[in-house]
């Protein structure tokens, strides 16, 4: 008996492993050949692992009750790799829940049930033109958009990585870039092979070509010498945050926009992909991505706010630690930042509380909020104390952020966990704004306190790449739609 149970248990496993390896090729060919990004209940495909796409059908069980198999949802995925399809995002998870088990697919062969749910976009021409992009500066965070660029890279790719520009120019400096960008002590080594060009002073990164421009000023760039034309620049260094520094972009020949990764000063908008990014508008050539802690808690706030309404709250944000702290105890223009920060939990403010207002303007006054720096490379956690204009119960909070996290508009920026083991390096890696932590959540009528990790770096560069495709006029659609 126990024998006939580890030979099915085998068979199963096995069964699993085959179909994911079948659905590797598919992921890549369909992004590569026509810009369609395949997710399965928000957990993105693109480049995953056979492991990955397992682990992926195993989570439907949670969020619907109901075991979806590999064997259910190959065949739905090699009916989309036959379409003519326009650019988009596919859930593929959502789309083959609906058919084996939601009643959608009631009476209709899965091609017929295809181009019902994808009608907008089944033999739809892709018009969309490439766009360049560059990354000036490349610290974390111009790292991070760079492997983001990458691993997007195929004939179709929509956003291609065209340079990189950093001070310096000393001899071995291209191989210090390459190996920062090809290992990472906390993402991680690099997906794919990085090569040195030092002839034509650039990097070459899985088909990418990369130019490496060095340069002090934004203005004294010509990129038009390079063969960039119209180019979007993502400005990581936090250097100019205001309309007239950022401004100097512009002024150099082969750029039209630009974004900051970081909150912008006076009238620029700072946009939270997600919740004001309908604000993205033709016109617009200087935005900014705000901070990776209003990118955390926007979107919850919005969405909370707009259930239970909000009175007022306190935001705290337990933050590991930056770039501009002391790795040993040395002077620090800020006050207490001067103390090492891997040796201390440091007490500093947050703007975000106030910066949530930028992007959702309801909430203006309404909150306050600081922080703490801690001894961590990466990973944050915000903490929401929040007073709530109706009463309600952790049991029914966490059912509608759950449901948030799976069904709205916001399930590219909220995510959702049950796990009661999870812990901050556990979320490296995460492409969402924040993940709910339903277990640590605590409810008393009409007061409710929740808690939001995310990846400082990873996530909010995922939300930067977001704006970066808005802005680029590459908004593409969700499928199966979603409520508003």
């Amino acid at each position: 008996m126990n024998q006939q149970f580890e030979q099915e248990l085998l068979s199963s496993w096995q069964e699993r492993q085959e179909y994911a390896e079948m659905m590797q090729p598919l992921l890549g060919k369909l992004y590569r050949d026509k810009a369609v990004e395949i997710s399965l209940y928000g957990k993105p495909l693109l480049g995953a692992t056979a492991i990955d796409i397992i682990k992926a059908h195993r989570t439907v069980r949670l969020h619907e009750g109901e075991k979806l198999r590999l064997r259910e949802s190959w065949p739905i995925l090699e009916e989309l790799s036959r379409l003519k399809l326009a650019p988009a995002q596919i859930d593929l998870g959502r789309l083959a829940y609906g058919y084996h088990y939601g009643g959608k697919g009631e009476g209709l062969d899965i091609p017929a049930y295809l181009k019902q749910e994808l009608a907008d976009i089944v033999d739809q021409e892709d018009n969309q033109a490439p766009r360049d992009v560059v990354l000036y500066g490349f610290g974390r965070i111009g790292r991070l958009m760079a492997r983001l660029l990458i691993e997007r890279q195929g004939r179709n790719n929509k956003l291609r990585l065209k340079a990189i520009v950093v001070r310096g120019g000393k001899d071995g400096d291209l191989e210090k870039r390459a190996s920062l960008l090809r290992r990472d002590s906390v993402h991680g080594p690099f997906n794919g092979s990085i090569t040195v060009d030092h002839e034509r002073n650039a990097l070459k990164a899985n088909g990418a070509y990369i130019q490496v421009i060095y340069a002090n000023s934004p203005d004294e760039v010509d990129y038009t010498k390079y063969g960039i034309k119209d180019a979007i620049v993502v400005d990581n260094t936090g250097i100019w945050r205001d309309r007239d520094g950022l401004g100097l972009h512009l002024k150099a020949k082969g750029t039209s926009k630009v974004i900051l990764t970081a909150p912008g000063k006076g009238d620029i908008k700072n946009i939270v992909h997600g919740v004001n990014d309908a604000d993205i508008l033709p016109e617009d050539t200087i935005l900014s991505a705000a901070s990776c802690t209003t990118n955390a808690i926007t979107p919850a706030l919005k969405a909370l706010d707009e259930m239970y309404g909000i009175k007022n709250g306190h935001v705290e944000t337990v933050h590991s630690y930056t770039n501009d702290q002391n790795l040993i105890d040395n002077y620090h223009k800020a006050d207490r930042r001067g103390r090492s920060a891997p040796l201390n939990m440091v007490m500093t403010e947050t703007g975000a509380a106030k910066a949530v207002a930028k992007a959702y303007p309801k909430l203006q006054g309404k909150l306050t909020g600081n922080a703490i720096r801690v001894p961590t490379p990466n990973v944050s956690l915000a903490i929401l104390n929040l007073n709530l204009d109706k009463s309600t119960s952790k049991d029914e909070i966490n059912a509608f952020l759950r449901d948030t996290s799976l069904h709205s508009t916001l399930h590219n920026q909220v995510d959702y966990t049950e796990s009661t083991e999870i812990v901050s390096s556990d979320l490296v890696g995460s492409r969402a704004a924040c993940v709910v932590d339903s277990q640590a959540t605590i409810v008393s009528d009409d007061r409710a306190t929740l808690y939001l990790w995310y990846d400082n770096e990873f996530g909010y560069s995922c939300q930067v790449m977001r704006c970066v495709q808005t802005m680029a006029g590459q908004q593409f659609g969700v499928y199966p739609k979603v409520a508003n």
